[in-house]
């Protein structure tokens, strides 16, 4: 009995399935790399965030994680994509195209590469949805959750989109600065902002701030898998294609975090006597986001040495120099983004400038238009017709230019978002709602079966006064 072989739908021809420019490795290895940073949010973050946090605050820790995701897609399809990667430039931004969320814009080819721009939509919308979750880290454990839903698509808005424009599209520095994958827009501005907000917002209860154990450290190693083993879609999928410069971004990812990661246990060991678990986790988060922005555009002992940084110096930062500093006491950053992100981001950003290999940096940036690299290191030791000596000193300049430029602007733009949620809604919440945590705020709690069920009594924001909720502090 002879075969059959099924027609196409009707109405859909070969070529308009697959095209020409259309490369199906590339396409299904983009899609994959930004399933890959998605789980790192939903689960990753929403299980890290939830686990690492006081039993009383796992509900709304995880929520916010949860409904920042939400937020931001729909925000991310329908104005905030074309604000941070506009073909009609608008100053420090995109201008909106009412356009991009037609089949026509959608399906079309991006710009060179070859893939459709709904991969690229998609993956850039987990980028944006995990800085903003990552944000948050910071202001676990206090800030009033309706506050939180108005800040999150401002703050995309106007903070992250400029950020993204200005170094990765068509902005002043996104034909100088290295950033390979978000070193900079990504973690340097979640680190600072997050830092920012936290002090607009206030610390958390006085028992929370001085007793903050997390409720389950098994689930706590599952989020932070998540998110390492998701990194290889984070940094694997920025050059947009499955190449060699992937393959090296997915490999120098994991030897950077695995040495930042032991780096930081021995540090516990000396100084504490002990290897602590939530160190660890802290020690593979700082090496995860260091090397963000060079991870395809440096040798692997050049990430390995990376791994070495930055397991010792966000160590240092956040295990020393935060508890001797009267200017880190007076803000409370719960989950220490500042160190693990802001400080962490900032190395990597440094460290592409001196670390960044001539022949890498041409294989990933179209040298043609932009004027990225050579590291400093190779400008001394390889002075030829290709490298100068001058220009690495220049690329460092261009580094520092660039943190400086994206600290300044999400310190301004985060304080002047947080001014105006509280003229419509507190930023903190009620100091009732506090002491109590999750059944106050949500109604609900994480672990209710271990407590035989019991609630505790109403308080004033469970009852029907709904003008409480927004009353301003």
């Amino acid at each position: 009995m002879s075969e059959t072989i099924s027609p196409l739908p009707t109405g859909l021809l070969p070529d308009e399935a697959s095209p020409e420019w259309l490369n199906r490795g590339d396409n299904a290895w983009q899609l994959t790399a930004a399933a890959l940073v998605g789980l790192q949010s939903v689960p990753g973050l929403v299980i890290l965030y939830g686990s690492m946090v006081k039993k009383k605050w796992a509900v709304n820790s995880a929520f916010m994680a949860l409904y920042a995701f939400a937020a931001v897609l729909i925000c991310w399809v329908l104005w905030a994509h074309q604000l941070s990667f506009g073909d009609k430039p608008m100053g420090i931004m995109g201008r909106p195209n009412v356009l991009a969320v037609t089949q026509k814009y959608l399906l079309e080819q991006v710009h060179e590469k070859m893939i459709p721009q709904a991969d690229y939509v998609f993956y850039q919308f987990v980028f944006a949805a995990i800085t903003v979750i990552l944000l948050g880290g910071s202001l676990l454990g206090r800030m009033n959750f309706y506050a939180w839903m108005i800040f999150v698509p401002l703050w995309l808005t106007f903070s992250y989109t400029v950020g993204a424009y200005m170094i990765w599209d068509k902005g002043f520095f996104s034909e100088y600065i290295i950033d390979f994958s978000g070193g900079y827009v990504i973690h340097l501005s979640s680190g600072v902002a997050g830092f920012t907000a936290a002090y607009w917002v206030g610390p958390r209860h006085q028992n929370d701030r001085q007793h903050f154990p997390p409720n389950n450290i098994i689930h706590m190693l599952a989020g932070a898998g998540f998110l390492w083993m998701g990194w290889s879609g984070f940094n694997g999928g920025s050059p947009l294609a499955a190449n060699e410069i992937t393959s090296l971004a997915v490999l120098n990812t994991h030897l950077c975090t695995a040495t930042s990661l032991l780096v930081w246990m021995f540090f516990d060991l000396i100084f504490y006597e002990k290897s602590s678990v939530i160190g660890a986790v802290q020690g593979m988060m700082t090496g995860l986001v260091c090397i963000t922005p060079a991870a395809g555009i440096v040798d692997s002992w050049a990430a390995m040495l990376m791994g070495v940084l930055a397991g010792s110096i966000p160590w240092y930062t956040m295990m020393v120099l935060h508890k001797k500093s009267a200017f880190f006491q007076r803000v409370d950053d719960t989950l220490g983004v500042f160190h693990t992100h802001a400080v962490a981001g900032l190395l990597g950003g440094l460290s592409s400038g001196i670390f960044a290999k001539p022949n890498l940096v041409k294989m990933f940036y179209n040298l043609e238009s932009s004027k990225q690299g050579p590291g400093l290191l190779y400008s001394i030791i390889n002075q030829d017709d290709i490298v100068h000596f001058h220009e690495g000193f220049k690329q460092m300049g261009w580094q520092i230019a660039g943190a400086i430029f994206i600290a300044a602007w999400n310190i301004v733009v985060t304080s002047l978002i947080c001014l105006f949620v509280r003229q419509i809604v507190a930023l903190k919440m009620h100091e009732d709602d506090l002491e109590i945590g999750d059944d106050a705020v949500h109604g609900e709690e994480a672990y209710a079966l271990w407590g035989d069920g019991q609630r505790h009594r109403p308080l004033r924001s469970l009852t029907p006064k709904i003008p409480a909720i927004f009353r301003r502090r």
